[in-house]
């Protein structure tokens, strides 16, 4: 075994490496341009991580277009890193397409991946396991002499180590002999429990003197523990993708993985002030790769701060430690207070305190009493905040001055051979001006809501940026049949802030438009960057 330094990247006790780009990107779904790589290629660095992944250079023309343009970018904290494979069985490394492909991406640092199970060797790979280890010696010391850095990803690392610990270490001492930087674990079909995690990693870490790395997938819902279990073992870097997306069912999650890190074992992983950046940084990723964020995201989804339970709302509005782990301001969060049946006058006034309202002390039991008569109806305040804020501005008298709906017609039209197509008619006063708008959509609420927009566009610039990202029909008495109440839920965002509206009616389509107005009203009420 060569006598191996052990470099560390920076001032951080950890070092976090970001693969949102590479194996983020294999979600299923999911598929970003080269614009939208480049803009969270810059949001990443921007946040202060020290590695991130830009993609498998040569896999496809849109990777390969985006190192050519990656290259000619100035990037502030982070290491754009290219990944790649070893070379085939049989072939020279010096003449591997892969391998060329790597170095062509300009990058300082090369993250190859390699196979460490006897199974995969001998069955996917059909080859023997002595050429199984050569195959990722001689890559990498090629790609060292080229004058790489070289992080070598020991692909079912912990199955193979489980099968035939010998070959697996075989491995990884090639790699370590042939002057690689990291010797990452790849718990690769992420099946693997964290006590097991960590039992391997310390015993790799035994015989090896090379930084080992982790990166965990989620198969058994435990990535992101089994990476912290990974730390306490004794690994230098950690590999995850924001908001845990990946193939199957993704990757360790990189958000809660930098508070846990940072909050709760006292690791330095990201520059001072950046950690309260995470919230703005999830959102954004999802923004750009078109998923809805995860309300139940731990440290940064909207419900991560939310109190609904009467004694819980009572207890945080005297301490906040009471039933919060951590403050929520410290990773860009907010606390919030779920308006509902099981809440009183004191978990309204929180949740007016959250929206930034004052609430008269006499108004109390009065909009208490409103909100429990609406939720006796089939209102749900606890999953529509934006819609509970505007009724509680509107208990104390305002009343917005956005527009004025005179009327608003859908119809329905079922055309031979070309599907049914909903048109939309709403007329509108705004700033004493009145507007009829029509338009065309798949169903009646899209067409409302194009139509809507269309007849309030040119007086409220703000529109093009909001989007209705979901819609969500429940019905409240299925005993009722075709003249049941129904609920409806929408979901907006800005792109910088998401909202969600309710409307309830015996009549969907007025339900859908209570529903959507209120969502138009909110967002005109709370543009962009007005917090």
């Amino acid at each position: 075994m060569a006598d191996v330094a052990s470099p560390v990247s920076g001032p951080f006790a950890i070092e976090l490496y970001d693969t949102t780009l590479r194996d983020g990107a294999q979600a299923p779904g999911i598929s970003y341009s080269v614009e939208d790589r480049m803009r969270i290629l810059h949001k990443l660095d921007d946040l202060g991580l020290p590695y991130v992944e830009g993609g498998w250079p040569g896999a496809n023309p849109r990777d390969s277009e985006f190192f050519a343009a990656a290259a000619k970018e100035s990037l502030k904290n982070a290491t754009l890193t290219a990944f790649g494979m070893t070379r085939k069985a049989g072939e020279d490394a010096s003449t591997s397409v892969v391998l060329r492909d790597m170095l062509d991406a300009q990058t300082a640092v090369v993250c190859l991946v390699g196979k460490t199970s006897d199974l995969h060797v001998t069955q996917a790979l059909q080859t023997t396991l002595d050429e199984g280890v050569a195959m990722v010696r001689d890559s990498i010391r090629f790609l060292v002499e080229e004058g790489r850095r070289v992080f070598f990803d020991a692909e079912h690392f912990f199955d193979g180590y489980l099968s035939d610990p010998v070959f697996a270490m075989a491995v990884l001492a090639a790699a370590e002999e042939a002057g690689a930087e990291r010797l990452v674990l790849c718990d690769t079909n992420g099946g693997v429990l964290p006590a097991e995690i960590a039992r391997i990693v310390a015993e790799v870490k035994a015989q090896t003197l090379t930084p080992l790395g982790i990166h965990t997938h989620n198969d058994a819902g435990t990535a992101v523990a089994s990476s912290l279990a990974a730390v306490d073992a004794g690994v230098l870097q950690v590999q995850g993708v924001v908001n845990g997306y990946g193939e199957r069912t993704g990757n360790a999650d990189l958000v809660p993985l930098a508070a846990d890190l940072t909050l709760k074992m006292g690791k330095s992983v990201l520059p001072d002030g950046a950690l309260a950046k995470l919230t703005e940084v999830a959102h954004f990723v999802a923004e750009v790769a078109n998923v809805i964020p995860d309300p139940r995201q731990p440290y940064t989804g909207r419900h991560a701060f939310t109190h609904k339970a009467g004694l819980h709302t009572s207890g945080v509005a005297r301490l906040t430690e009471a039933y919060e782990h951590i403050s929520p301001e410290l990773v860009g969060n907010r606390r919030n207070v779920a308006m509902s049946e099981l809440g009183g006058g004191s978990t309204l006034k929180m949740k007016a305190a959250t929206f930034g309202i004052e609430v008269e002390k006499e108004s109390l039991p009065a909009i208490v009493e409103m909100v429990k008569a609406k939720e006796s109806a089939g209102y749900a305040y606890e999953a529509a905040d934006a819609s509970l804020e505007l009724l509680m501005r509107r208990a104390q008298g305002w009343e917005h001055a956005y527009f004025d709906v005179e009327s608003f017609r859908v119809t329905v039209d079922k055309w031979e051979g070309a599907g049914t197509v909903a048109e939309a008619t709403v007329r509108v006063k705004a700033a004493d001006e009145r507007h009829i708008a029509t338009a065309e959509g798949a169903g009646p609420v899209g067409a409302l809501d194009t139509a809507l927009r269309k007849a309030l566009g040119h007086t409220y610039p703000e529109l093009d940026h909001i989007e209705l990202t979901d819609y969500r029909v429940r019905v409240l008495d299925t005993t009722s049949g075709t003249g049941a109440m129904v609920r409806v839920l929408i979901d907006s965002s800005n792109g910088e802030r998401e909202w969600t509206t309710i409307g309830v009616s015996e009549n969907i389509i007025e339900a859908s438009w209570e529903a959507l107005t209120d969502s138009i009203i909110f967002g005109l009420t709370h543009p962009r960057g007005s917090e």
